[in-house]
């Protein structure tokens, strides 16, 4: 369970609550940091380890699921496990379908949070990892050239070394020769990995129907 690098936040407004969880999670060999409302945890800059929210439904000012969908619409992503008192239905489908992890109603049993907060923190990592590998592979496409950009366009679409020459107004060897440095600075091992990336990265050819 000991992930000491990552940091889970809670946000709610009653002090005994926050003092509580804090001493659970610190339990559990994570770092924590509270806040007593949304406002506050926004004004917070974005954590660069692995993290996520223990939330609060019911808040002064933000609730928990405005904060949800403000999170969402500025594209910060953050596992959340949602708390509450007040538990129903209707307002714990809404959490779920808008990507919580989690929805417990207290009291709630120890262990069930902590369950959740590992598997928040499991996500987080991984979409981290994710976010970091498709960083670096825009690194290694915007180290193209613009012919090379070009020619690795017409090679994903599955066009031959004659054909792409043809389109370009080239020869043959300087295709080869771009097709080789495209593979080289990509770290593509096959054709099939090229393609593979090009996917990742949304590439269509300009002039493709």
């Amino acid at each position: 369970m000991a992930e000491a690098k990552a940091i889970v936040f809670v946000v709610d407004d009653d002090a005994s609550v926050r003092e509580g969880l804090g001493s659970l999670i610190r339990s559990a060999g994570l770092r924590v940091e509270t806040f007593a409302s949304a406002q506050e945890f926004l004004a917070r800059p974005r954590a660069d380890v692995p993290s996520c929210l223990v939330l609060d439904v019911r808040l002064p000012g933000l609730s928990g699921l405005d904060l949800q969908k403000r999170l969402a619409e500025v594209n910060i992503e953050i596992p959340i496990v949602f708390i509450t008192g007040h538990g129903d239905v209707p307002t714990s489908v809404r959490a779920m379908k808008a990507g919580a992890v989690e929805f417990l109603t207290k009291p709630f049993v120890d262990r069930d949070l902590l369950d959740a907060l590992q598997q928040a923190i499991k996500r987080d990592r991984a979409a981290r990892r994710q976010e970091a590998e498709m960083a670096e592979l825009y690194d290694r496409y915007e180290a193209l050239t613009p012919r090379e950009r070009e020619v690795m366009e017409r090679v994903v679409a599955g066009l031959l070394n004659k054909q792409v020459a043809s389109e370009l107004g080239t020869s043959e060897i300087t295709v080869k020769v771009h097709r080789g440095r495209v593979m080289q600075k990509m770290r593509a091992g096959s054709l099939a990995e090229l393609v593979r990336m090009s996917e990742r990265l949304g590439i269509r050819r300009a002039n493709a129907g």
